[in-house]
C-alpha cells in the first residue's frame, strides 16, 4: 500500500512539472474578447473569439477554447474510451465461454467488470454527448460559441485525469483495482481494502464535476446565444433534448457527487454514513439510484434527439408531431426523478411505496412509445433513403423497442422479484445502452461526418458496420434475455455450479453470446478503419449539400455555415480573401 502512495505521488508530480513547462513555454494566448459586428454572424463562425489563426500542433490542442474543437476532443475521448470498455468486455465474454474460471481469476474478472460500466457510462456515454453538443448546438442555434468557452474547455480537461485515475488500479503496480461493480453497493464498497476504488471514486467524482460543468454551460448557452431568428417554437429537437439533459445533470450528478464523498469518508476516515450502525446500506441505493435511474434518460434522451434529428432527413419529409416529440422530452426529464426505487423491490421498502413507484416507471413508458411512434410515422410513406445514418438510425427504434418492452417487465414488481439480479436486466440495460445509444453514436457520426473532416466516409464499409454492429448486438443481448429467463445470475465469473440450472443450456447461451460480441468488435474495427482512413485520405466533400437537403426543403443552419465554409476556403486557396476574413481582421 505504502509504495503505491509513493508511485501516485511520483505520478502526480511528474504530471505538474509537464503542465508548468507546457505553461511557460506558451506564448500569444489568445484573447477571447468578442469582436465588433459578431452578432449577426452566421452560426459557429470563428468570429468571436481570438484570433483568425489558431496556434499549431499540440498546442491547439491543449490551449483551444472553439467549441467546434473542444467537440472533436470530447469524440476522441469517448472513443478511446469505448475502446477501453470494449476490449474489458471482449475479455469477460472470453472468460465466459466455459463455466469453469479458465483465462482469469475470479477477482480479475470483477475488476473488469467493475471497471466496463463505469467506462461505458461515464467515460463514454456522457462524454460523446458533449462531443455532438459541443460542435453542433452552437451551429443550430446561431450562436459565435459556448456561453462560457473556458469553462467548456476546463470541462473537458478534467475527463483524462478521471480516466486514469478509474483505470489506475489496472496499471499503477501494487494496486489492485476496485472489484464493487459500478453500484459500488455498501457493505462490500465501503469495506474494500484496495486503493484502487479510492482512486475510482476520486475519478467519478472529476467526471461528475465535468458533466455539471457542461450542463450549465449547455444551458446558458441555449438560453442566452440563440440567434433572434432562434424561438422556442423553431428550436431543433436535438437542442431541445440537450437542454433537458443539462436540467437533468443538474439536479442527478451532485447528488452522486454527495454520495461517493461520504462513501470515501466511510473508507477513510471512520465515518458511519452507510454502516448499520448510520445511515445502512440502503441508504446508498437510494442516494445511488436516485441518480443513476435519471442517468439513463441523461445518456438516452440526446441519442432520441439525434434520431429524431436525422430520420427526417432520410425520409423526406419533416418530423411528424414535433412538438408532441418535444413535450415527451420534458415529461421523461420530469418523470425520470420518480422512478428510482424500482431497482429496489426487492429490498422490503414498504408495499404502498413499491406500487406507486412500480406506477411510475409504467407511465414513463408513455412519452417514449410517443416517440417511438412518431419516427415510424415519419418514416410511413416517406421517401426512405437506406444510407449509413439512416440504417443506424431504424436499428436504433429496433433496438430500442425490445429494450424499451423488457424495461416494462422489470418495472413490474412481481416480475422483477423472478428476473431481479439476473441476466435479463444485463440484456435490458445493454439493449438501450449499446443496442440504442451507441447506434444513435454512429448515426450521428456518420451523419456530420462531412462537417467535421470535410471528407466522406466509405460508404460500403460503413453498411459493413452497421450489419455486424445489428447482428452482433443482438446475438449477444437477446441470449442473455434468455439466460435471465432460466435464471442466470448476473456478475458471476464462472457458472460451473450445478444447483443453478442447467449448465450445458447457459454454456450454449454464453457461447452465442460471446460470438455476437467477436461479431461486435469485428464492427468495430471496420469502423475505426473507415473513420480514420476516410479522414486522412477519403473523397473530399465539395458540395455543401452532401445529402441532398435541399430537395426536401431540410437543409439545416449547420450545413449552410458547412457551405459557407466551404466558399471561404475556395476563396483563400485562390489567394483572395473572404468577406468574413476582412471582417475578423
Amino acid at each position: 500500500m505504502a509504495s503505491g502512495q509513493i508511485a501516485i505521488t511520483v505520478l502526480m508530480g511528474v504530471l505538474l512539472v509537464v503542465v508548468a513547462s507546457l505553461l511557460t513555454r506558451i506564448e500569444n494566448w489568445r484573447s477571447y474578447a468578442p469582436t465588433a459586428g459578431a452578432a449577426g454572424s452566421l452560426a459557429g463562425e470563428e468570429t468571436s473569439y481570438g484570433h483568425s489563426e489558431k496556434p499549431s500542433g499540440v498546442v491547439r490542442w491543449l490551449t483551444t477554447v472553439d467549441h467546434k474543437d473542444i467537440g472533436i476532443l470530447y469524440g476522441a475521448y469517448a472513443l478511446v474510451a469505448f475502446a477501453v470498455g470494449g476490449i474489458m468486455v471482449v475479455l469477460m465474454r472470453t472468460e465466459l465461454l466455459w463455466p469453469a474460471e479458465d483465462i482469469m481469476s475470479t477477482s480479475m474478472y470483477n475488476s473488469l467488470l467493475t471497471s466496463h460500466g463505469i467506462t461505458m457510462l461515464f467515460l463514454f456515454g456522457t462524454p460523446v454527448i458533449a462531443a455532438f453538443g459541443n460542435y453542433f448546438v452552437p451551429l443550430l442555434i446561431g450562436a459565435d460559441d459556448m456561453a462560457f468557452p473556458r469553462i467548456n474547455a476546463i470541462a473537458f480537461w478534467l475527463l483524462p485525469p478521471g480516466a486514469l485515475l478509474i483505470w489506475g488500479g489496472f496499471f499503477i503496480p501494487g494496486i489492485e483495482a476496485a472489484q464493487t461493480s459500478w453500484t459500488m453497493y455498501t457493505p462490500l464498497s465501503a469495506e474494500q481494502p484496495m486503493i484502487g476504488a479510492d482512486l475510482m471514486i476520486l475519478g467519478l467524482h472529476l467526471t461528475g464535476v465535468s458533466a455539471t460543468m457542461g450542463a450549465i454551460n449547455f444551458i446558458a448557452t441555449i438560453f442566452t446565444e440563440r440567434d433572434e431568428e432562434v424561438t422556442w417554437a423553431n428550436l431543433d429537437i436535438f437542442s431541445w433534448t440537450m437542454l433537458t439533459q443539462s436540467g437533468l445533470i443538474l439536479f442527478a450528478f451532485p447528488l452522486l457527487g454527495s454520495a461517493l464523498v461520504m462513501l470515501l469518508l466511510d473508507r477513510n476516515v471512520g465515518t458511519t454514513f452507510f454502516a448499520t450502525e448510520g445511515g445502512g446500506a440502503i441508504l446508498w441505493q437510494h442516494l445511488f439510484w436516485f441518480f443513476g435511474h435519471p442517468e439513463v434518460y441523461i445518456l438516452v434522451l440526446p441519442p432520441m434527439g439525434l434520431i429524431s434529428y436525422i430520420i427526417p432527413r432520410f425520409s423526406g419529409r419533416k418530423l411528424f408531431g414535433f412538438k408532441f416529440v418535444v413535450y415527451s422530452t420534458l415529461a421523461i426529464g420530469v418523470l425520470s426523478f420518480g422512478v428510482w426505487a424500482h431497482h429496489m423491490f426487492s429490498t422490503g421498502i414498504d408495499p404502498r411505496l413499491q406500487v406507486s413507484f412500480m406506477a411510475v416507471s409504467l407511465a414513463i413508458a408513455i412519452p417514449s412509445a410517443v416517440k417511438t411512434f412518431n419516427w415510424i410515422t415519419t418514416m410511413w410513406n416517406g421517401k426512405v433513403r437506406l444510407t449509413t445514418p439512416m440504417l443506424f438510425s431504424i436499428g436504433f427504434v429496433a433496438n430500442f423497442i425490445i429494450g424499451g418492452v423488457t424495461g416494462v417487465f422489470l418495472a413490474t414488481i412481481p416480475v422483477d422479484y423472478l428476473l431481479h439480479d439476473t441476466y435479463y436486466v444485463v440484456g435490458h440495460f445493454h439493449y438501450v445502452i449499446m443496442g440504442a445509444i451507441a447506434f444513435a453514436v454512429f448515426a450521428g457520426i456518420y451523419y456530420w461526418f462531412p462537417i467535421y473532416t470535410g471528407k466522406m466516409y466509405q460508404k460500403t464499409l460503413g453498411k459493413w458496420h452497421f450489419w455486424l454492429t445489428m447482428i452482433g448486438t443482438n446475438l449477444t443481448f437477446f441470449g442473455m434475455l434468455i439466460l435471465g429467463y432460466l435464471g442466470m445470475p448476473r456478475r458471476y465469473a464462472t457458472y460451473n455450479l450445478v444447483s443453478v440450472g442447467p449448465i450445458d443450456l447457459f454454456t450454449v447461451l454464453h457461447q452465442s453470446a460471446t460470438i455476437g460480441a467477436f461479431i461486435l468488435l469485428a464492427g468495430q474495427l471496420i469502423f475505426v478503419w473507415n473513420v480514420v482512413s476516410s479522414w486522412l485520405y477519403g473523397r473530399r466533400v465539395t458540395d455543401g449539400d452532401p445529402w441532398d437537403l435541399k430537395d426536401d426543403d431540410l437543409y439545416s443552419r449547420e450545413f449552410r455555415w458547412h457551405e459557407r465554409r466551404m466558399d471561404d476556403e475556395l476563396v483563400l486557396a485562390d489567394g483572395g480573401e473572404s468577406e468574413d476574413s476582412s471582417e475578423r481582421a
